[in-house]
C-alpha cells in the first residue's frame, strides 16, 4: 500500500457520475462527469496515477465501463458493494443523501479501509454472468405467467384462445431458457472441467447450482475463506440483540442474492437425505429444538462450506458411511 494514498470516491448512475477529490488543503472538490468516454477522458485529467487511488461502488452495470477504463490506464481503483458503503455511512451517521455527499462518503471509506484494487473479470465470466442475469429475467417472466394462467382458471368465463397463447408463451420461454443453460454449461466446462464435476460429486449439490457457484465465485478464487463466500451469499448467520434481550434470535443476513440462495435452500431438501454430514447437521439442530427451515439454512451453509473445501482442495468429495 502507498502511504499518502489520496482516495477519490465516485458515485455513479446510469447517465452520470459525482466524483468528489480532496485537495491539498484537505477539502473535498466536487466535479460531475457524464459515464461515456468523454467523461472518462475529461476526469482522468484530473487524476495523478502515482497518488490517486478511485473508489466506486458495483452499481448494476453502470461502474463497468468506468472501471475498465481506470484499469486499462493503470489507475488503481477499487469496487464496493454499495450494502459496505451503507453500512459504513450509518456508522458515521450520516443522514443527508445526494450523489455529491456519497462520492465524499466513498472517499472516506476509501481513506478509511484502505480497500484492495479491482482488476477486471475474464470475458467468459463477465458472458456468463450476462447470461445468468438473462436466465433469471426469462424465469421471472416464466413465473408471472403460470400465475396469471392459475388466476384466470378460476374465473367462470373462459377464454380458450388466452390460455392457449399464454401455455404457448410459456413454452416458449422454457425452451429458451434451456438453450440458454446448455450453453453456459458448455462455456463452464470449458473453463471449469474438473471443478465442475468436483461440486456435482457433493451429494445434494445439482448442476445448475454447482454452475452458479462457479460463476458468481469467479472458480472459487474471490474469496479467501468459506465465510467470506457464505456473506457474499446472504447464509452468514447474524445474531440481533435488544439491551434488555437475554439472548438473541439467530437470523440469516440477506445482503447476498436471492437466487442463489433460493438454488442452496432446495439442495438443502436433498442434502438432508443423502450427505451424511448435512443429515447429522439437521437431525442434531432438530433435536436441539431448533425450528425446520432453520436447520434447512444450516444444511445450506453446510453444503455452501463443502463445495468451497472441495473446489480449492482440488479434490472429489469422499463420503465416509
Amino acid at each position: 500500500m502507498i502511504k499518502n494514498r489520496n482516495y477519490v470516491g465516485i458515485d455513479i448512475s446510469k447517465k452520470s457520475f459525482d466524483v468528489a477529490i480532496r485537495n491539498e488543503k484537505g477539502n473535498y472538490l466536487h466535479y460531475k462527469f457524464s459515464n461515456d468516454s468523454e467523461g472518462f477522458e475529461k476526469f482522468f485529467g484530473l487524476l495523478n496515477n502515482e497518488n490517486d487511488s478511485c473508489v466506486m461502488e458495483a452499481s448494476g452495470p453502470y461502474y463497468l465501463r468506468l472501471a475498465t477504463f481506470l484499469y486499462e490506464k493503470q489507475v488503481d481503483v477499487s469496487v464496493i458493494n454499495p450494502l459496505v458503503i451503507r453500512r459504513f455511512s450509518q456508522m458515521r451517521m450520516m443522514r443527508t443523501k445526494t450523489d455529491k455527499k456519497d462520492a465524499v462518503m466513498i472517499a472516506e471509506y476509501g481513506k478509511t479501509e484502505n480497500p484492495k484494487i479491482w482488476e477486471p473479470e475474464e470475458t467468459y465470466v463477465l458472458e456468463l454472468k450476462k447470461m445468468q442475469a438473462y436466465v433469471e429475467q426469462l424465469n421471472k417472466s416464466r413465473t408471472g405467467f403460470i400465475r396469471q394462467q392459475e388466476a384466470f382458471k378460476q374465473n367462470p368465463v373462459t377464454c380458450l384462445a388466452m390460455n392457449k397463447s399464454i401455455t404457448k408463451t410459456i413454452n416458449l420461454l422454457e425452451k429458451e431458457i434451456a438453450t440458454i443453460e446448455i450453453k453456459m454449461e458448455a462455456i463452464v466446462k470449458e473453463h471449469h472441467q474438473k471443478q465442475f464435476q468436483q461440486l456435482q460429486s457433493i451429494p445434494g449439490l445439482g448442476k445448475k447450482t454447482s454452475m452458479q457457484l462457479i460463476v458468481l465465485s469467479g472458480g472459487f478464487t474471490k474469496f479467501e475463506n468459506a465465510k467470506q463466500l457464505s456473506s457474499y451469499v446472504g447464509l452468514s448467520p447474524h445474531i440481533f440483540e435488544s439491551g434488555t434481550s437475554v439472548k438473541g434470535k439467530a437470523k440469516i443476513c440477506k445482503m447476498g442474492m436471492s437466487r442463489v440462495r433460493a438454488m442452496l435452500y432446495v439442495c438443502a431438501w436433498t442434502a438432508k437425505k443423502c450427505n451424511k454430514a448435512c443429515r447429522e447437521l439437521y437431525d442434531r439442530l432438530l433435536k436441539n429444538g431448533k425450528a425446520k427451515k432453520l436447520a434447512l439454512i444450516a444444511v445450506a451453509n453446510k453444503l455452501l462450506k463443502q463445495a468451497f473445501a472441495i473446489a480449492t482442495k482440488n479434490e472429489f468429495y469422499v463420503q465416509i458411511n
